[in-house]
């Protein structure tokens, strides 16, 4: 049984990888937040996710969004099998243009950290169509993420650099994705027409398709 570790992004946890599946003999596991130290970068979390989960050579890393710029650490220090992206940029040259007005002016760092996860209306636009279950289930991660965890990501996101794309790395991009512009990415494996930035929750089976051509 292959081993496929799954990382969600700011404001989400497992639950938004809930309609992925994975063929015949590989095994779905999730991973969770790991409380990170304020000075911590992505390259220090993802050695501490690589040491919690036991990560090892001919694993496969499944990124989402944040989780895609983990994967793409633990890339880095662990030979991975494959490295799965979706919703996510796979070097800093591919990050927005917004990226660098709030390097200059991190409004992240002056906003209570209580209120960042009440910031509800702010995500409405990409629940528009889905069904009230997996709206609420949005809502729900959103809540209940932890205040702390979303500034140190924000500010870990800003400030990242990075080159290197790792082998056999497979980048699927949403053309409605507000947050990582589809046109900043470079050579994605594939770009889902309608796909916004939850598209690993919403259009999920296109990507189930996709993945079971990849994993071949």
């Amino acid at each position: 049984m292959r081993k496929v570790y799954f990382i969600s992004g700011l404001g989400a946890d497992s639950r938004i990888f809930k309609y992925i599946l994975l063929p015949d003999g590989y095994e779905k596991i999730p991973t969770h937040i790991i409380v990170p130290n304020k000075k911590d970068t992505l390259s220090n979390y993802a050695e501490k996710i690589v040491l919690q989960y036991n990560i090892s050579n001919c694993d496969i890393v499944w990124g989402d969004s944040l989780g895609g710029m983990i994967a793409v650490e633990i890339a880095k220090q662990v030979r991975l099998d494959m490295v799965l992206l979706t919703s996510t940029i796979k070097t800093d040259s591919e990050a927005p243009w917004y990226f660098k007005i709030f390097r200059k002016l991190p409004v992240y760092e002056l906003t209570p950290a209580k209120l960042i996860t009440k910031l509800g209306a702010f995500v409405k636009p990409i629940m528009r169509g889905l069904a009230s279950e997996d709206a609420e289930t949005i809502k729900s991660m959103l809540k209940n993420s932890t205040p702390e965890f979303l500034k140190w990501g924000a500010q870990a996101a800003l400030n990242w650099r990075n080159d290197k794309i790792p082998d056999n790395c497979y980048h699927i991009i949403g053309d409605k994705d507000l947050v990582f512009p589809y046109k900043n990415i470079k050579n994605p494996t594939a770009v889902i027409k309608g796909g916004t930035h939850i598209m690993v929750f919403d259009k999920a089976a296109e990507i189930n398709s996709l993945l079971a051509d990849i994993l071949k």
